[in-house]
Order: C-alpha cells, then sequence, then structure tokens
C-alpha cells in the first residue's frame, strides 16, 4: 500500500505553494506551519515532508525555527529539505528535529560529497530530491536546470542510495496527475530504489495510478490546501486495510 505523506512547503515562516516550481506564482495560506502539522498529525498521519523554500533559493537553511517548533509539538517524522549543501546542514536539521533530510542541487553539483553524507548518516537519512524538467534534473530552488539526466543521476549513487523523491516540475502544482508512465519505469530499472513521486496530485485517483505503477510514497500538497482533496478523505483512505 503507497504510504502517503502530506506536505508542507515555507517562505517567511509561512505556509505557501508554488505552481510549476515558480516563486513568482506563489500561495500564502492562512495557517501556520505548525498548525498544518498538527493537523496532519490529528488526522493519523505519522510522517510529513517539509520544504524550507527559502533555503532552497538562497542555498542554505533558513526556516530552522519551523522546524524546530514542528518537532517540539507534533511526534511527527519530518522529512526536511531545502538548501542542505553541508554537514552542519545536515547536523542542525537532525537536532532541529528532522528524522531525514532531503539533498538536490549538492548532489548534482558535489557527488562525491553528497556520496558521503549517505555513507556517513545512512540511506534512511539522507535523500535524493531529484526535481525534473523534462529528462534533466533541476537545481537551486528550481531556477536552474542541469545537463544531468535524471536516470544517470540515480545510477551513479547506486549502490548506498535508497530514497530518491522525483518532483516533476511541469506539473508541481496544477493538479493535472503524475507522468505515470516514468514512475513506472523508474521502478522497473531501480527496483532497490524507493521513489517517492511528486507533482500533480490532484485526486485520489491520482494517487491510485501511482500505486498500480508500483511506486511506494506520494507526496500531497497543493491538493489539500485547495481542498482538491479532502483531508479527511485522504486520511481514511490512506488507512484502509
Amino acid at each position: 500500500m503507497i504510504q502517503i505523506l502530506p506536505a508542507i512547503d515555507i517562505i517567511g515562516g509561512r505556509c505557501v505553494r508554488l505552481s510549476q516550481g515558480d516563486f513568482s506564482r506563489e500561495t500564502s495560506y492562512g495557517v501556520t506551519p505548525v498548525e498544518m502539522a498538527s493537523r496532519f498529525m490529528d488526522s493519523g498521519f505519522s510522517s510529513i515532508h517539509v520544504v524550507d523554500l527559502d533555503g532552497a533559493r538562497m542555498g542554505k537553511p533558513v526556516n530552522m525555527n519551523s522546524l524546530r517548533a514542528i518537532s517540539g509539538i507534533t511526534g511527527l517524522q519530518v522529512e526536511w529539505g531545502g538548501g542542505i549543501k553541508t554537514r552542519d546542514d545536515i547536523e542542525a536539521a537532525l537536532e532541529a528535529g528532522a528524522t531525514s533530510v532531503v539533498c538536490g542541487t549538492v548532489a548534482v553539483r558535489d557527488p562525491a560529497l553528497f556520496m558521503s553524507f549517505i555513507d556517513e548518516y545512512g540511506a534512511d537519512r539522507v535523500t535524493l530530491g531529484a526535481d525534473v524538467r523534462g529528462t534533466k534534473v533541476a537545481v537551486s530552488g528550481w531556477t536552474k536546470t542541469s545537463e544531468v539526466a535524471l536516470d544517470d543521476l540515480i545510477r551513479s549513487f547506486l549502490p548506498g542510495l535508497k530514497n530518491v523523491i522525483v518532483t516533476e516540475i511541469s506539473r508541481d502544482g496544477m493538479f493535472t496527475g503524475p507522468d505515470a508512465g516514468l514512475f513506472r519505469d523508474l521502478a522497473r530499472e531501480f527496483p532497490e530504489v524507493v521513489f517517492t513521486a511528486s507533482g500533480g496530485i490532484g485526486s485520489i485517483e491520482h494517487i491510485k495510478v501511482l500505486e498500480e505503477a508500483g511506486i511506494p510514497k506520494v507526496i500531497v500538497g497543493k491538493a489539500l490546501y485547495e481542498n482538491k482533496i479532502r483531508l479527511e478523505d485522504l486520511a481514511i483512505w490512506s488507512q484502509r486495510g
């Protein structure tokens, strides 16, 4: 059964969502990250995905106070990303309460350093975040597209790499559904990798498509904030026998 991770994106300590990774297309919601995390916990979710968008854009963690607040008030496992590039960044996030960290840009620009993070902290605590436009991986908070292909990036960290989040930037926040073919191909090509799908989720049917494609985890964000999917319905569906 596919695991659902409700998402929180943070800018300036506020819950926001972007459309297609464009910082000029930001929607802000009248709820704090702590309040949103508490709602997720009260609905029965045990894990959430949180992105420090300020950190992603600036290349260093910014919203650590939000992470501390979420971790201090809830009992959730927090997957945290955004600007994680150094050991100090990882240590700070883990000390602030993150269960695991997500690295993207550093994996593209300094593969050896990223691999050393996996070796040092473990494959369960360091996740590869691969944000893609077409087949190429984007960096610097989605603002730049590299020449590195997604499959080549994943392959370069095997064996050792365990967890990969793939976000389809063109679909993110658009409710158009995931590229099931892409994720089906990834699951077949890299059976040793635990993939999390992100981008385009607008209905429970979209989640079912990923489950049928063999993807073990999915991130659901804007659809919850825009009431495309009701949190109560998602919680009931995710807890089905």
